[in-house]
């Protein structure tokens, strides 16, 4: 099991307890998103998506084994069912205010099983690059997904998202640096075994813990379910305002800690 998948059953294991042993596991920065700067509306499933962000995250959460990565943060959808052969999809779009090539920040998909157990470590692995395509990331594990748009660049701005917290519009190394956006793509995969199983996705910064990257993802579906109920309208506000406060924490901006 990968070292980030293995975070995930390690909070699995105490969360179940608390939140149901089918629960929504969030550790770090991520939960709940509406549109705003360069993230719009989701394709499917309504206003609200889900995020995790380096923003606020915690050392040592979201990394993958092997590749390393300072702070980050995991987000671990319900528990939930799928047949043999049953099509898993859903969209993400990944947003990076890191634009130097020794800075590239990343961010992944894997799948486990009830108990947090991975099935499949990287569902897709997406990384800041200054050209081609951000999936599947360089210098990481290979994609198993089918795509849709097939080429996934960075569409290069200096990204304005709130979840990047005081990164957002902002872009180090300068715009066509690889810091930017991709816009929503759809990710395809089919589940071999039947069982009962977790979708997670992780973020992680690179090299320094400054200067922020993140996830959004929506609309998973197997065999056109939903994996992670969509909160009703009224609980909308409580649940962005209650995420947003998750792993809040100071920082320094990287010319500080060049500095030092």
């Amino acid at each position: 099991m990968t070292s980030s998948l293995r975070l995930i059953a390690m909070a699995a294991a105490m969360a179940a307890s608390a939140s149901g042993a089918n629960a929504q596991i969030i550790t770090g920065n991520g939960g709940f998103g509406t549109p705003n700067g360069v993230v719009t509306a989701p394709p499917v499933g309504g206003p609200v998506y889900r995020y995790v962000s380096t923003s606020g995250g915690l050392a040592g959460i979201g990394q993958i084994a092997g590749v390393g990565g300072t702070n980050g943060s995991l987000y671990l959808t319900d528990a939930f069912s799928a047949a043999a052969g049953a099509q898993l999809t859903f969209f993400f779009n990944f947003i990076t205010s890191d634009g130097t090539g020794s800075f590239p920040d990343y961010a992944w998909s894997g799948l486990t099983n009830a108990a947090g157990n991975s099935v499949v470590d990287y569902i897709f692995t997406a990384r800041t690059t200054t050209s081609g395509d951000t999936v599947p990331g360089f210098g990481l594990p290979g994609l198993n997904a089918i795509l849709d748009p097939g080429t996934t660049p960075i569409i290069p701005t200096p990204p304005v998202w709130d979840k990047l917290g005081d990164s957002s519009g902002g872009c180090f190394g300068g715009p066509g640096n690889g810091c930017g956006y991709t816009g929503w793509i759809k990710s395809t995969y089919t589940i071999a075994d039947a069982g009962t199983y977790r979708l997670g996705f992780g973020v992680t910064n690179f090299g320094d813990s400054v200067v922020d990257t993140g996830l959004a993802f929506t609309g998973a579906l197997v065999d056109g379910n939903p994996v992670d109920p969509v909160p009703e309208p009224a609980t909308w506000a409580m649940l962005i305002a209650g995420f947003g406060l998750v792993g809040a924490a100071s920082r320094r901006r990287r010319t500080s800690a060049v500095a030092a």
